[in-house]
């Protein structure tokens, strides 16, 4: 991203909505960010990174738990920081009736409203879609919950874990034999807020393209969009009766495909999905030979002679150094990646082309390294215009904008509405 396309780096001071260079691919659009840890937040932030106003509302004393997840440094959580970049930060408690009337002025001026309180909560405050929609009919409100609105479930707390656990995921992933295995990282709710933004993005489309203006409420349970990922398993089961099991680093769909350690010590993934790929593998680690068994010619029946195929791959990979592994798979055009760390990526030269880790000044914490906006757009690139800010920065600011004055916010915050 050429820098002045809005790439990220460089101190900027003033109020985050007085700031220049903000992306313009949706400028204009304001969102308010009422979620709390990963799902709904990361929505948010997608659509800040590319130009939307989003305003970060935390409960005065709560505030987010994201705040104080992971790590921290100088009593600035880390996760904070990159999680709520680009939005401008309120306090507000939503549950008191003071709270309620300044939502209510908020989300007039708002196209998108983001919430993921169990179902019911809205409406027991007074903030039901209905009413929303009586003071804004063009809000777009997206409500992210576990298991979704409705159904036996959709009043038990949900989190990513729960439906990673249920949507299949834990139960082909392991070892064969082994437990079933979940991942170290919030995988649901980041397959749940990156699908969550497209579907913003589609309702912001269809109100002013087709919809004639008009909003809509969007229902998103995390156990959906990751099911969504795990591919063909249900049609699988449906018509063949066929589970996936556990395989470990194998797939049930080619082979060789695996994870194998070099001489030095150092580990890569092969992965053969393409027939022309899976040859010139196996004629790189010395047997053409196999290339001309019937089983060779689909992935599927390649997959079943796996322990075969990494017995000969595996073992031509551990007489081989690290860099002359990668070195011969590249030339030969087969397709090859080292294991790396969160060390290794910022070192390799490809991430840093891409400017994938880019550099944030804060005013917290100084530089910081984080994830750049996902992809590089022609026209509408993305920014990252500085990172998450203090509970109620923007206070003054937001609500300004509002026509609250000082005294007036004053009076709230002694109330315990902001």
């Amino acid at each position: 991203m050429a820098a002045d396309e809005g790439a990220a780096g460089g101190a900027e001071s003033g109020s985050p909505s007085a700031q220049p260079g903000i992306p313009k691919g949706l400028a204009g659009v304001r969102v308010v960010d009422a979620a709390t840890l990963f799902a709904g937040p990361l929505m948010a932030t997608v659509l800040g990174d590319f130009g939307a106003d989003v305003i970060k509302v935390e409960h005065p004393t709560r505030g987010d738990p994201v705040r104080d997840h992971g790590e921290s440094k100088d009593g600035h959580g880390l996760w904070w920081k990159q999680m709520s970049r680009n939005k401008r930060a309120i306090s507000l408690n939503l549950s008191s009736e003071g709270g309620q009337e300044l939502v209510l002025e908020l989300l007039k001026t708002a196209d998108v409203f983001i919430e993921n309180f169990r179902p019911g909560t809205l409406e027991r405050w007074n903030l039901s879609p209905e009413r929303l929609h009586e003071v804004n009919p063009r809000l777009i409100i997206m409500r992210c919950t576990g298991f979704g609105q409705f159904g036996p479930y959709s009043s038990r707390p949900g989190f990513g874990t729960l439906a990673e656990a249920m949507s299949g995921f834990a139960a082909i992933t392991g070892q064969p034999g082994g437990p079933p295995t979940l991942p170290p990282f919030g995988l649901a709710d980041g397959i749940a807020g990156l699908a969550g933004a497209n579907a913003l993005l589609i309702a912001l489309y269809w109100r002013d393209a087709q919809g004639g203006g008009r909003g809509q409420v969007i229902d998103l349970a995390l156990i959906e969009p990751i099911l969504t990922v795990l591919g063909a398993q249900p049609i699988i089961y449906q018509q063949l009766g066929i589970k996936q099991e556990r395989q470990g680093n194998r797939s049930v769909n080619n082979a060789p495909r695996n994870t194998y350690e070099t001489r030095d010590g150092r580990w890569v993934a092969v992965s053969t999905s393409a027939q022309a790929i899976a040859e010139r593998v196996m004629r790189l680690v010395g047997h053409p030979e196999v290339i001309d068994e019937p089983w060779f010619a689909g992935g599927v029946t390649r997959a079943k002679h796996a322990d075969e195929l990494d017995a000969m791959v595996g073992g031509w990979i551990a007489e081989h150094d690290f860099d002359d592994v990668v070195a011969e798979f590249e030339e030969a055009q087969a397709a090859v990646a080292p294991i790396y760390d969160v060390e290794d990526i910022l070192n390799d030269p490809q991430f840093q082309a891409l400017d994938s880790i880019t550099t944030v000044e804060d005013p917290d914490l100084g530089p910081l390294r984080m994830q750049n906006v996902m992809f590089r757009m022609s026209e509408t690139p993305g920014r990252i215009r500085y990172p998450g800010r203090s509970r109620g920065a923007d206070n003054e600011e937001v609500y300004g904008e509002l026509g609250v004055t000082p005294e007036r916010l004053a009076e709230l915050h002694e109330q315990g509405a902001v």
